[in-house]
């Protein structure tokens, strides 16, 4: 049966998001047991590291939310359906969502769908958008707090006779492991950040937008550096703007302000996550909004580094708190602080075993292979 399903994924960039890294795991691990696989993107940074022997990669322009273009979307992916003979289409977003939903109602082909965040669902408009992503056969939520919130928002919509399930994301745990770095690796990217290696380092990864908590972060550290010095540590804030520039200049002014500057590092990009991870002490994830899942809480466990999360949202399945990290009051930034002081003042020895439960928590329930098999074996009775 297996080697007669034909697996099509579509998402509007392959980058290095969430949503992203999934579409690409789930699609080199279909081949593996003999799944034709199929990606349609418009781009994005991880195309180039597609195996072509084994994914079919087309280029289509479905990040679009044109009305038009994602009409025309829609009778070209059906042409690619009947063509290639897919048997399931997998939509990571609205906007191909739709397209897909199109496509394989005149196909009658199966559809999926991965719901991978709360979405703006002001206004009749915006929730009708919104509705494709439980228009599908299957419908996939990538957390409990995720599927909590389609059953409270969405219920009248879902069909009691198509699946709702969750399936959490999952990371390559190879990749996010501690003993794959060199320290010669370490020095380097520690002279690239300009950062002595004799002071602890905290993290906050995540792309610039307020909803992330930079500013929070920021007077958060402040409150630190009242309570025990300035320039004990270094804050690396790591994170492109992607074109909001006004945001990123007011946080160069709050550092300014809290005279941070040198305390604070603005880095842009960086090409190895597990090793930014590996250099810094603590890291910290500051969402004054919730997270569908958390990448950054479940990479820097398996890193086995302590971490900081706000305590909504995806967080809350992710970190054991006390046990494999600290969850502070959301949206407080005394509240972080004093989670930061108690992790800089932390006996090494419990860092050592926090750290080494972070690892053991993500082996268990969050790696990419769990994941994949899931969506696998759903793949697999949907087809049936």
């Amino acid at each position: 049966m297996s080697i007669n399903l034909k697996v099509m994924q579509v998402i509007p960039k392959l980058g290095y998001g969430g949503a992203e890294t999934g579409c690409y795991d789930i699609a080199h691990y279909l081949p593996e047991n003999n799944c034709k696989s199929f990606i349609v993107t418009s781009g994005g940074e991880l195309t180039k590291f597609v195996d072509k022997r084994k994914v079919k990669l087309i280029r289509l322009p479905v990040h679009s939310k044109n009305p038009i273009l994602i009409l025309i979307n829609s009778f070209i992916l059906m042409g690619i359906i009947l063509f290639y003979n897919i048997s399931i289409v997998h939509a990571r977003s609205r906007a191909p969502a739709w397209s897909c939903w199109l496509a394989t109602k005149l196909t009658s082909r199966k559809f999926v769908t991965t719901f991978h965040g709360t979405y703006d669902f002001r206004g009749k408009f915006k929730k009708f958008y919104n509705s494709v992503m439980v228009r599908s056969d299957l419908i996939i939520a990538g957390s409990n707090f995720i599927f909590s919130h389609i059953k409270e928002n969405y219920s009248e919509l879902i069909d009691i006779k198509k699946k709702f399930l969750v399936i959490f994301r999952g990371i390559n745990v190879d990749y996010f492991d501690p003993s794959t770095k060199l320290e010669l690796e370490e020095k380097k990217l520690l002279t690239d950040w300009e950062i002595e290696d004799n002071k602890k380092i905290i993290l906050l990864p995540g792309r610039l937008t307020s909803w992330k908590g930079q500013e929070l972060f920021l007077e958060a550290i402040n409150l630190v550096n009242i309570e025990l010095g300035y320039e004990a540590f270094y804050a690396v804030i790591l994170g492109n703007d992607q074109g909001r520039k006004l945001y990123k200049k007011k946080l160069l002014i709050l550092a300014e302000k809290y005279r941070m500057t040198k305390q604070v590092k603005f880095i842009d990009h960086c090409e190895d996550m597990a090793l930014a991870y590996k250099v810094s002490d603590i890291v910290v994830s500051s969402s004054i909004e919730p997270e569908a899942f958390g990448r950054v809480a479940v990479e820097a466990q398996s890193m086995k580094k302590l971490i900081i999360a706000s305590n909504i949202g995806g967080s809350n399945e992710t970190i054991i708190d006390e046990k494999t990290g600290l969850l502070f009051q959301s949206g407080d930034a005394k509240s972080l602080s004093n989670k930061i002081i108690k992790a800089l003042t932390m006996d090494e020895t419990l860092l050592k075993i926090m750290g080494n439960e972070g690892r053991k928590n993500i082996m268990t329930k969050f790696n990419v292979e769990k994941m994949c098999f899931s969506t696998y074996s759903e793949y697999k009775r949907l087809f049936n």
